[in-house]
């Protein structure tokens, strides 16, 4: 099985915090979407596609005449046999009438960027939805059958306390979704935040490490007592509800990219495409596709599996690894499974609860130089 991802990198606005690749030029969707489409066209896939997730930017910007588009050339290239088919939405664009348009689509799962329920904290994140919209969003999806939702939050902004991320968490167990993404705000540079910070305009960010962790926390408290699985360092599912399309990244699943920006993985190599929107129109009207490749060599493949298995609740099964790695990796761990840190059971090694708050520390010290 394979996931297929298509990147659609239309915002009309740009939050201050985003690093993904998007632009706000609205007059170039419907040559995107025809470039998207020339680009399936150009890569079937040998492997049957199990899960399908258009992401971006802002999906929920393109017209419906654009959505039926995509699932068109989605259904005639790759077929209609994916069992899971997520797409990401704003609050603000899940209109009765959008939620009628995904009733007419394959869409069986919606990722909302919901972010934080205080208004004056999405202001300045530069967020178009005010708090109020999200259930509203929510309800509406449900209404046309929707019956699973992944939403987003985000803490460790600039004085946030304690209580109000808890009123955070508080406000998405009421809207009762089926899984949960939560992230504490990064400072990633060529971001406007990142600019904010560094001329000083912005303080308190990043945050305290300790309070940054007692939200960390509350947060696992909050959504295991809830009844949700804390199946990745970020990820929270109700049971039977874990996102698939995330879990291929982190199972060693191959994966498509199209568009702009987008990575592909076929288990020996990495593709990537120019992340530059005129660039890529270009290239596909001369039925080029315009990307870079690596091939990936067995120490490669075995840092790449280290630092995405040991984030899920899963681990990583040290039985999968040559004989030359897996030593390595029991040798390297040793010190951190006598620390509590990490969880050794004969066959996979996995975070403890205590090794999630250094858990980039132990996969780089597990990483083969």
């Amino acid at each position: 099985m394979a996931g297929l991802y298509i990147h659609i990198p239309f915002c009309r606005s740009r939050c201050i915090y985003c690093g993904f690749y998007s632009t706000t030029d609205e007059k170039w969707r419907q040559r995107y979407v025809d470039a998207v489409c020339r680009e399936m066209e150009m890569r079937p896939s040998t492997d049957p596609i199990d899960t399908i997730y258009v992401g971006g930017g802002t999906p929920s910007q393109l017209s419906e005449e654009q959505l039926h588009q995509l699932f068109l050339y989605i259904n005639k290239v790759y077929g209609n046999e994916a069992e899971e088919v997520t797409i990401e939405v704003n609050p603000d664009d899940v209109t009765v009438e959008f939620a009628a348009v995904l009733q007419q689509l394959p869409i069986n799962r919606v990722s909302m960027g919901a972010q934080t329920f205080d208004n004056e904290r999405l202001r300045f994140l530069h967020r178009r939805h005010t708090a109020e919209q999200v259930p509203l969003a929510v309800q509406r999806l449900r209404d046309v059958g929707i019956r699973n939702i992944s939403v987003d939050l985000m803490y460790g902004f600039p004085h946030e306390t304690l209580a109000d991320w808890q009123h955070d968490i508080d406000s998405v167990l009421a809207l009762d979704v089926e899984h949960l993404s939560a992230y504490c705000l990064m400072v990633e540079e060529g971001t406007p935040l990142y600019d904010q910070m560094k001329n000083g305009t912005l303080v308190d960010c990043p945050m305290n490490e300790e309070l940054e962790r007692q939200m960390y926390d509350v947060l696992i408290d909050r959504l295991t007592a809830a009844g949700y699985e804390h199946y990745e360092i970020s990820n929270f599912a109700k049971p039977g509800f874990r996102s698939r399309h995330n879990s291929s990244y982190w199972n060693d699943t191959p994966y498509i990219g199209l568009g702009a920006a987008a990575h592909s993985y076929s288990g020996k190599c990495r593709q990537w495409n120019v992340a530059d929107i005129h660039q890529y129109i270009d290239a596909l009207q001369r039925n080029e596709i315009p990307c870079e490749r690596e091939v990936i060599d067995a120490n490669t493949h075995y840092n790449d599996r280290i630092t995405v298995a040991l984030r899920t609740s899963d681990g990583i099964d040290l039985d999968t690894l040559s004989d030359k790695h897996r030593n390595y990796c029991l040798r390297e761990a040793q010190c951190f499974i006598t620390d509590g840190l990490l969880r050794y059971d004969g066959h996979r090694l996995v975070l403890t609860r205590k090794g999630l708050f250094v858990s980039d520390y132990i996969m780089s010290s597990l990483v083969y130089a």
